[in-house]
């Protein structure tokens, strides 16, 4: 599934040197931010599940919990 992202904003030097490069590539400007983001990105590891859930853990600690069934309970009283 492809999407679009707008950027904005940029300073005008960064858009010159985006295009210069696209042009020594044999790209065109959006094709060549493709590029970039591609490589940017493909070298980032994604946390697992396990770290994350334990980071909210960390993050949590000490803070009082509404048990799930009171806020169920909540929900059907509402309706």
């Amino acid at each position: 599934m492809s999407g679009n992202l707008h950027v904005r904003n940029l300073e005008n030097d960064l858009i010159l040197r985006l295009k210069r490069r696209a042009a020594r590539h044999g790209r065109s400007a959006e094709a060549e931010h493709r590029e970039i983001l591609r490589h940017a990105l493909s070298a980032e590891v994604e946390p697992a599940f396990e770290e994350l859930a334990a980071k909210l853990r960390q993050m949590t600690m000490g803070r009082k919990h509404t048990p799930s069934e009171e806020l169920m309970r909540e929900g059907r009283n509402e309706r």
